[in-house]
C-alpha cells in the first residue's frame, strides 16, 4: 500500500511539476500585474493555487471522459493547447518596456482593484500555469489508473501529489516579488524574457507534438486501408 502511494505520488509530481514550472509562471504574474499590492499577491497566489488544484484534479480523473463526450483526441488537445501557449509567449517576448506599457499596466492593476478584471484564471492559471500541456500530461495519467479502477490509495496519491504541486505554485507567486527585488529591474526583464522565450518554445513543442501525431494518423490511415485482409 504505502509503496504504491509513494511510486503514484513520485509518477504524478515528476510528470506534471516541469511542465507547471511554478518559478516560470511566478515571474510571468509579476509581468502581467506589475503594480499589485503585497495583499493583493498574497490573494493572488491563493486563487491561481486553487485553480490549478482544481483544473489538475478534473483533468487527472475526469478529463479522458470529456474528451471522450466531445469527440476530442490527445493529439488535436495538443495542437490547440500549443498554439495558446505559443501566442501567449510570444506576446510576453514581443511586449515593449516603455512608458506607454507602464500606463497601461497600471490601468490594468486599477481594473483588477476594482473587480473587472480578475487574472487570477486567465491567464495565471490557464495557460500559463496550468496549460494545454500539463492538461494533456494529467489526462495521460488519469488513463493510467489501475485496471481495476481507481482505489481509495490512488485517490490519496493524487491528492498528496497536487498539494505538493499547488503548495510550489503558491510559494513561487506569492514570493516572486521579493526575488525581483533581488535581481533588480535589469536582471527580472531578462529572466521574464527568457522564461517568455521558453513558454513560447515549450508551445511550440507542444504544437510539434500534437501535429506529429495528426500527421502520423492521417499518413497510416490509406496504408490500413488498402491492407490485405
Amino acid at each position: 500500500m504505502w509503496e504504491e502511494l509513494t511510486k503514484t505520488v513520485l509518477l504524478i509530481v515528476a510528470s506534471l511539476f516541469p511542465i507547471v514550472n511554478p518559478p516560470a509562471s511566478a515571474f510571468m504574474a509579476i509581468s502581467i500585474v506589475p503594480h499589485a499590492t503585497d495583499a493583493e499577491r498574497a490573494d493572488m497566489a491563493r486563487r491561481v493555487a486553487v485553480n490549478s488544484f482544481a483544473l489538475l484534479l478534473a483533468s487527472l480523473l475526469v478529463g479522458a471522459y470529456v474528451l471522450g463526450f466531445f469527440g476530442i483526441s490527445i493529439p488535436v488537445l495538443r495542437v490547440a493547447g500549443g498554439l495558446v501557449v505559443a501566442m501567449a509567449g510570444w506576446r510576453l517576448l514581443d511586449a515593449p518596456d516603455d512608458v506607454e506599457e507602464e500606463q497601461d499596466n497600471e490601468a490594468a492593476a486599477v481594473d483588477h482593484h476594482h473587480g473587472r478584471r480578475d487574472p487570477s484564471f486567465y491567464p495565471l492559471t490557464l495557460p500559463l500555469t496550468v496549460g494545454p500541456g500539463s492538461i494533456a500530461v494529467a489526462i495521460a495519467l488519469g488513463t493510467g489508473s489501475p485496471r481495476e479502477g481507481p482505489t481509495l490509495v490512488h485517490f490519496a496519491a493524487v491528492f498528496i501529489a497536487l498539494v505538493v504541486i499547488t503548495a510550489s505554485i503558491y510559494l513561487c507567486m506569492r514570493f516572486a516579488e521579493r526575488i525581483e527585488r533581488g535581481l533588480g529591474t535589469a536582471g527580472t526583464q531578462v529572466v521574464m524574457r527568457l522564461f517568455a522565450f521558453f513558454i513560447f518554445c515549450i508551445g511550440l513543442q507542444i504544437l510539434w507534438l500534437g501535429a506529429s501525431e495528426l500527421f502520423g494518423i492521417v499518413a497510416n490511415a490509406p496504408a490500413a486501408a488498402h491492407a490485405p485482409p
